[in-house]
């Protein structure tokens, strides 16, 4: 991703692209599409309390990974939140 990719407008194409990851990530998590955009949601809604965020880069996502004690695989969070800037109080 270059720097001039945070100032591109969003596409149909994309956004139907964003929506079909969100559909596979929640099928593999065993979560549904409309928690997974709860989720979104509210990681949005408290991130930005205290920080500016560019959301057309948001991506949040879950899978699964091996334990780190061996037992098995753990769902896992994944969050790629660019930022633009630190809110003052």
């Amino acid at each position: 991703m270059g720097i001039f990719d945070f100032f591109k407008k969003k596409t149909s194409k994309d956004i139907a692209k964003d929506r079909l990851k969100l559909v596979l990530v929640s099928d593999r998590a065993g979560v549904s599409p409309e928690m997974m955009e709860q989720m979104k949601n509210d990681i949005i809604k408290v991130i930005t309390k205290y920080i500016e965020i560019e959301e057309d880069g948001l991506e949040i996502k879950v899978s699964q990974t091996e334990s780190e004690s061996h037992n098995g695989n753990v769902p896992v969070l994944y969050a790629n939140i660019p930022i633009k800037d630190m809110k003052k109080n």
